[in-house]
């Protein structure tokens, strides 16, 4: 991690090549540039959810760094594509690790760590989905849950108080 960022100075996004992962980073990008803070982007994968690499062919299995080659490509595509300012440093982390514990172990220290909030079946959109509510519960730091446009906040713990943000639900840390 670039030391310029240090413990409380950079907010922690995660990223599953996903249109609510994106509507996220970029949320998180606007939000560190106004703030002056550093950017750590994370991806978790494994085989099963890692883009296709090039190298993939039907009936050849391709290494494993052709699949963490092809998740870092993915990763600086959607960093791309988020419109980061200019101003604010990044750090881009490919984790072959289950989502939840990458995405604990990036915000340890961090001011601010953001999902996006996937949800499934009839309520898709509308509730966090199994990632989100994991780091919800068990970090460290403030978590925001950004919602796929046109979604609203439903009732939350402690009430039906809807956030201000029409994407986007706060839950302090722990």
């Amino acid at each position: 991690m670039d030391a310029s960022l240090g413990p409380d100075g950079r907010v922690v996004v995660g990223v599953d090549g996903s249109a609510c992962a994106r509507t996220a980073l970029a949320w998180a990008a606007r939000l560190a540039g106004r703030a002056g803070y550093g950017l750590l982007v994370v991806r978790a994968w494994s085989l099963t959810t890692a883009p296709r690499p090039a190298t993939w062919e039907p009936s050849y299995v391709p290494p494993v760094a052709d699949y963490e080659a092809a998740v870092r490509q993915a990763l600086a595509d959607d960093v791309a594509a988020a419109g980061v300012p200019a101003e604010v440093a990044v750090e881009c982390r490919a984790v072959h690790s289950a989502p939840v514990d990458a995405l604990l172990a990036a915000a340890e220290g961090a001011a601010l760590l953001v999902v996006g909030a996937r949800g499934r079946g009839a309520a898709r959109g509308r509730l966090p989905g199994s990632v989100a509510t994991s780091v919800l519960r068990a970090a460290g730091c403030p978590v925001t849950v950004v919602r796929p446009s046109g979604t609203t906040p439903g009732p939350g713990p402690g009430g039906s108080r809807e956030e201000r943000h029409d994407q986007v639900q706060h839950a302090g840390a722990g």
